[in-house]
């Protein structure tokens, strides 16, 4: 009978620490985070060549769009400093990243100014070639402005 309860136990020990391990991976494959354009930029050498998610803005008249062989290019800028945030300084200000998608549709909010992330493995130290590019919503909250008595 003691016998039968620790092989109880111990089955139920090995469930439980597979069930565990199985959601600790699942989260840590599921966690999404990115970088700056200025982080990627800053580490360059260590990045290079790794698979990486990088957010920024699409530079103006930089965007080239070849629908037949499904080739997107243009350049990344850091967004603009987010409320409360100190702005871009020294080489992160001027920071940009040349992007290349290639066998993607582009996406149907792609445009000039918009913030995107890129996912995809950096080159060179400045060049992602990209899997994907993720548009975000171009909508922002703004509060409405109080009316004038």
């Amino acid at each position: 009978m003691i016998k039968g309860k620790i092989r109880m136990i111990a089955g139920v020990a090995v469930i439980v620490l597979a069930v565990g391990y199985l959601i600790e991976t699942a989260i840590r494959s599921t966690a999404e985070y990115y970088l700056t354009v200025g982080e990627v930029r800053a580490r360059a050498a260590e990045l290079g060549g790794s698979d990486l998610r990088v957010a920024g803005r699409v530079v103006s008249d930089t965007v080239s769009w070849d629908p037949r062989s499904l080739t997107l290019r243009f350049l990344l800028e850091p967004t603009p400093a987010a409320a409360g945030q100190a702005p871009a300084s020294g080489a992160a200000a001027g920071a940009r990243l040349s992007v290349v998608c290639r066998g993607q549709p582009k996406p149907d909010m792609f445009a000039a100014g918009r913030d995107v992330i890129v996912e995809g493995r950096l080159v060179d130290g400045s060049k992602i070639e990209a899997r994907q590019v993720l548009t975000s919503c171009p909508s922002k909250y703004v509060p409405a402005q109080e009316a004038k008595k």
